[in-house]
């Protein structure tokens, strides 16, 4: 379900200026996931914090497991869900 509605509110904020400014806005706050998933439900987005980071680490546990054994340290930046989303972002 998060990948969906990040999925979504990515695609929505590539086309819409103001909604992009604002979610990156979020970075520069005191507690910016969590401000970051405030103002993405208060958009219609069902974004949480705890599931953000879920997300992150349940992709770097699969693609660890993906690899028989081979993979035995995880690739830094791999389980962020959230540096990743703002990545494709800034680079839209």
């Amino acid at each position: 379900m998060i990948e969906r509605e990040l999925q979504r509110l990515l695609s929505d904020a590539k086309s819409d200026t103001a909604l992009k400014a604002e979610l990156l806005k979020t970075r520069g706050s005191d507690d910016p996931v969590e401000d970051f998933c405030a103002l993405a439900r208060e958009k219609g987005y069902e974004i949480y914090a705890g599931e953000l980071f879920s997300l992150g680490l349940t992709e770097n546990d699969a693609k660890l497991r993906s690899v028989n054994g081979g993979g035995v340290n995880p690739i830094e930046g791999w389980d962020d869900a959230y540096e990743q989303f703002f990545t494709s972002l800034i680079w839209t």
